[in-house]
């Protein structure tokens, strides 16, 4: 049997093919010409960011190159820099101490383990108060010394032996006091004006034939001025009469108590 032959399109189905035929060629442009337009755009773009990544490598390349070997990566640019290590953070540490430890004044001596032998501090001498000068037991009862008549002498202007040792000084002479004491005046006959001065212990010192007095009574000092020797009473001319009585008893010879006080009035 022969095959059918093959249905005919009809107009309609020519004119419907045709334009749809039509359609399509005209999509077909219009993407190709989107195409064309995209890729005039897209290759000038992408070739201007291949110039600016070659361009911005070699600048890196440069700073790069620019780091010494003992760079760390903080100093390079656009790298974060990476935590310190424990050793870095120890030896940030060991330079603040350090730091602070120069800032501080520093002792002076030698320091306990320097090596240094250490001596031991030298005391300041403290100033010691000046002594007072040693107060003698007693002193002169007149500047000069010298002695006239002597304790025990005998002689026509005394009754007895004579009771006491002679200073031949001038007239007028300052008399003193040998020691602290206590003074008293009088006037006797045979001693004229008279000066008795009791002693501490109770021993009494006489001065006799005295002008005139300083001081009558009361207490006085070693070396006051008391009286001016003179020539009153028994006497033949100016002189002390000097007289030494412990308490309780009679005259003494005066140059054994001088010598015993550490005074010699020869």
């Amino acid at each position: 049997m022969a095959p059918e032959a093959a249905a005919r399109p009809t107009r309609a189905e020519l004119r419907l093919a045709a334009r749809e035929q039509s359609r399509a060629q005209r999509r077909g442009a219009a993407k190709a010409a989107t195409r064309a337009a995209l890729f005039r755009v897209a290759v000038p773009s992408v070739a201007a960011l291949g110039v600016a990544g070659a361009a911005g490598a070699a600048v890196v390349q440069e700073q790069a190159d620019r780091v010494p070997p003992q760079a760390s990566a903080a100093d390079v640019p656009g790298r974060a820099a990476a935590p310190p290590t424990a050793q870095q953070a120890l030896a940030h540490t060991d330079q603040s101490q350090a730091s602070r430890g120069d800032a501080r004044q520093p002792l002076t001596g030698a320091q306990p383990g320097d090596g240094t032998p250490t001596t031991a501090p030298t005391a300041t001498p403290t100033a010691q108060p000046t002594p007072e000068p040693v107060k003698p037991k007693v002193v002169m009862p007149v500047a000069q010394h010298g002695l006239g008549e002597l304790f025990g002498a005998s002689g026509e202007h005394w009754a007895r032996k004579h009771t006491g040792i002679d200073f031949p000084v001038d007239g007028g002479s300052e008399v003193y006091a040998v020691t602290d004491g206590t003074l008293r005046t009088q006037w006797n006959p045979f001693y004229g004006y008279m000066s008795m001065l009791k002693m501490p212990d109770g021993t009494e010192a006489w001065y006799c034939h005295l002008r005139s007095y300083k001081v009558r009574k009361g207490p006085v000092k070693q070396g006051d001025v008391i009286a001016f020797v003179g020539s009153s009473g028994n006497s033949t001319g100016p002189h002390l009469h000097f007289e030494i009585r412990p308490a309780g008893s009679g005259p003494v010879d005066p140059l054994p108590w001088f010598l015993s006080n550490g005074l010699d009035p020869r």
